[in-house]
């Protein structure tokens, strides 16, 4: 009976591991990518220059903005320039909906930056995947349960699981697609569980509404009332009254809070006599994610009405997972840990992926003509992990290449990736699997070690600019995309030093689940 469970957890691993894996391996990576979306962000808009942080100077500059372009917008959003964003970021809502603005952290004078979405496309697609809502959080939501599905079999799967974790035997073909499996699993094994745990925690609202519906009815949606204190703040009055200067606001918000760096400020009915200001505490000061909370101060007076935190261990638990996930509480080291683990839990599906091909190529090893469903699970390797490697910089490459006065240019750099992807799929689906992997391998290869020269020939923030400026997200993009480079070209040479198939039944395999 132990013995049947477990096979019973072999069979669920593997299978819903294969059917999930490459939207699983697409939702990772740009997960992964997502922890250096501001960084991203940066790249993708050169034109917005980098000044030492101000925040009052900062707040003043958008307040000027704000109340010469948008007096009558029932609510602006403020958010000023940190470590890692360079410019003051505004939103408001005017007639034909929100508006986003982009201002100079020095003049205060809008900038006009390339349309880009930059580390955004990678971060809505890693939980909506491009699709209309809520269909896409819907199956990012299934991934993410099958994700915790498949840790949980696996662990049970393998009963040996931490001694294997220090064995591995190179160039033994699939036991040594095992062992790096096992170790990668075994060495992040709490990230990839609190990952996908908090990943249902986030979208807890959508995937369980049964006890909101109960309680709430048709006003399900006063539970954001209850959850946020600023939703209470006063309605409009609609009596003019000016707007205190939101810089001797920041005086009382840093005297309040010394050790807490400011994040979104939100001002509701500016110039009005019953105006809001709240200011939030920035993401990176604690673990816990607080939506709706903050100092909040009258908007004519100046007066601290109120000090919202949360308190409630449910809302803690909650806003402690979502802050785990987001990871916006790290710092440079840290982040660059849940790079690392993301990379890992990537590297992980997609040895898995190659596991199960390889199994089942052994199989048919002296087939004239293998199944075609093995021929189809190939293709699907190369496109999801070779292909959407190719989708991903070529992003980047049009962000350079694309003209700055195309219409709907940030709209045609997300057709690019896609077109990308599409195209990968296809060459894999005309060529042999060894050939596509080692084309399309190789040709990301010289995309990922060409991004830092076509930065430096296509603006004035190459290398040689941005690390004596200190600009490390400018720089950390092209080091990375030039470190990620490298490894493919030593996958690259791994795959095309392997020898070609022999005709005997036991054989090693390659990297695409053929014998080699």
């Amino acid at each position: 009976m132990k013995e049947g469970f477990r096979q019973a957890m072999a069979w669920l691993h593997t299978w819903m591991g294969l059917v999930f894996g490459w939207l699983l391996f697409a939702i990772f990576l740009t997960g992964t990518l997502t922890y250096f979306k501001d960084e991203i962000n940066h790249w993708t808009h050169p034109e917005i220059a980098v000044y030492p942080r101000d925040d009052a100077a900062s707040l003043a500059h958008a307040q000027r903005y704000l109340q010469a372009n948008a007096p009558q917008a029932p609510v602006w959003y403020i958010n000023v320039p940190d470590e890692r964003r360079p410019d003051i970021s505004l939103m408001y809502r005017g007639a034909s909906g929100f508006q986003q603005v982009s201002l100079d952290a020095r003049t205060g004078e809008p900038v006009t930056a390339r349309q880009s979405m930059g580390g955004e496309f990678f971060y809505r697609f890693h939980f909506q995947l491009q699709l209309p809502y809520p269909w896409g959080r819907w199956l990012a939501s299934l991934c993410a349960l099958v994700m915790l599905v498949t840790l949980v079999s696996g662990i049970i799967t393998h009963k040996k699981i931490f001694k294997e974790f220090f064995t591995f035997r190179p160039r033994k073909g699939q036991r040594s697609w095992l062992d790096g499996h096992n170790a990668i699993g075994v060495l992040v094994l709490p990230f990839h569980l609190m990952i996908a745990y908090s990943s249902l925690v986030i979208f807890m609202v959508m995937l369980l509404p049964a006890n909101i519906l109960a309680q709430y009815g048709a006003q399900s949606a006063n539970i954001y009332e209850e959850l946020m204190p600023t939703s209470k703040n006063p309605a409009a009055a609609g009596q003019p009254a000016p707007l205190v200067p939101l810089a001797d606001l920041y005086a009382q918000f840093h005297r309040q809070e010394p050790d807490s760096h400011l994040g979104l400020v939100e001002v509701e009915h500016p110039g009005d006599a019953n105006a809001s200001v709240v200011f939030a505490r920035h993401g990176a000061d604690r673990i816990v994610h607080q939506i709706g909370y903050g100092l909040v101060f009258d908007g004519v007076t100046g007066a601290l009405r109120s000090d919202n935190q949360v308190t409630t261990l449910p809302l803690m638990l909650a806003g402690g997972l979502y802050g785990l996930h987001m990871g916006h509480f790290a710092d440079a080291g840290l982040r660059w840990l849940y790079f690392l683990a993301g990379v890992g839990g990537t590297a992980m599906i997609g040895t898995g992926l190659v596991m199960w091909l390889g199994k089942r190529q052994l199989k048919h090893a002296k087939s004239p003509r293998p199944p075609a469903h093995l021929r189809l699970v190939a293709v699907l390797n190369v496109m999801s992990m070779a292909g959407l490697m190719l989708a991903v910089i070529g992003f980047f490459w049009a962000n350079r290449l694309l003209p700055l006065e195309l219409p709907g240019r940030a709209a045609m750099e997300i057709k690019v990736f896609f077109a990308l992807w599409g195209l990968s799929a296809l060459h894999a689906a005309l060529r042999p699997a060894r050939q596509a992997w080692l084309e399309q391998l190789g040709l990301a290869t010289l995309l990922f070690m060409g991004l830092p020269l076509l930065n430096a020939l296509t603006t004035v923030h190459g290398l040689d600019h941005s690390l004596p400026e200190g600009d490390w997200a400018m720089a950390g993009v092209d080091l990375t995309a030039l470190g990620w480079g490298l490894l493919l070209a030593w996958a690259v040479r791994k795959l095309w030093r392997q020898a070609p198939a022999p005709t005997t039944r036991k054989v090693a395999l390659n990297v695409e689940g053929e014998p080699s």
